[in-house]
């Protein structure tokens, strides 16, 4: 697998767990119990955004090397 498909998929995957838990955190300062399907919606949408914005940020990093 290529450095850059790991590096979508690490940036997805931990940007959408810390995502959830933080989500998380604020339901459980609000008393409210835990929510399995909202940590995981949470998770992955947020995830596939993180893994969209990582690949838009990789792919104009490598278009500013080659212009150099």
């Amino acid at each position: 697998m290529k450095s850059q498909t790991k590096a979508i998929k690490k940036g997805g995957l931990f940007g959408g767990i810390l995502f959830a838990l933080g989500m998380a955190e604020f339901d459980f300062s609000d008393d409210k119990s835990f929510n399995v399907w909202k940590f995981i919606l949470n998770s992955s949408f947020l995830g596939i955004f993180m893994g969209l914005l990582t690949s838009y940020n990789l792919r104009k990093q490598l278009e500013n090397q080659k212009t150099e």
